[in-house]
């Protein structure tokens, strides 16, 4: 599968900007988006089950970001309001076949890069103090 993001920009603190992530395929997917600043690892950002029925997201943005997905049109969205400059990084969409979150599974999602087998190519958010 490949996935495609974008959305990402330079913003000022405060405002908002919505990621999007384009998949090929019919598969069914989990879907995350992680974050990397320079010098930092990975990080799990947001996490949207298959169904959309199960979300999960870092305490750093809960409140702030919301991740949804349609999958008639094979998109995952991450709305970011309420942006800070510690929310600058690269952001990546990943996939997997993790069934997490749907009926009769685990209600904790993959929440580390190696958990993941598909991966975009990231976008850059930038928000400027």
């Amino acid at each position: 599968v490949q996935l495609q993001a974008s959305g990402g920009g330079l913003v000022q603190a405060g405002d908002s900007l919505r990621l999007s992530c384009a998949t090929s395929g019919r598969s069914r997917y989990a879907m995350s988006w992680f974050r990397q600043s320079p010098g930092k690892e990975r990080e799990f950002v947001a996490a949207i089950s298959w169904s959309g029925g199960s979300i999960d997201y870092t305490d750093s943005v809960k409140g702030r970001f919301t991740i949804s997905r349609n999958n008639a049109k094979n998109t995952v969205y991450l709305q970011m309001n309420s942006l800070k400059p510690e929310d600058t990084a690269i952001y990546y969409c990943s996939a997997t076949h993790n069934t997490w979150g749907e009926a009769g599974t685990t209600t904790t999602p993959p929440a580390f890069p190696y958990e993941y087998e598909y991966w975009g190519q990231g976008t850059l958010v930038t928000v400027s103090s």
